[in-house]
């Protein structure tokens, strides 16, 4: 199965990062509220960065790696990434 990591921009402008088999989905899931509990209190605004290609396992690992990042070094991330991502 093709697991994805995903970064959301949030109405307070902090960055969500999580995983998924569909991206899609689990926006829609954020949006609803029925999501995560990181947005309570915040609204998820738009995906901004979608990295695929992985396993359930290295998707986690990922998904931790960039949770540990600053918040510059994410933007910059994102900023580096070579295609938008998409919009749901």
């Amino acid at each position: 199965m093709n697991w994805q990591v995903y970064i959301i921009l949030c109405s307070d402008n902090s960055l969500y990062t999580g995983i998924s088999t569909d991206p899609e989905r689990r926006m829609a899931q954020h949006l609803a509220g029925t999501g995560a509990k990181y947005f309570r209190g915040r609204t998820p605004l738009r995906l901004v960065y979608l990295e695929s290609g992985h396993d359930r396992g290295s998707a986690g690992r990922r998904e931790a790696q960039i949770k540990r990042l600053p918040l510059t070094a994410k933007r910059q991330l994102i900023a580096a990434a070579k295609f938008p991502a998409p919009q749901f």
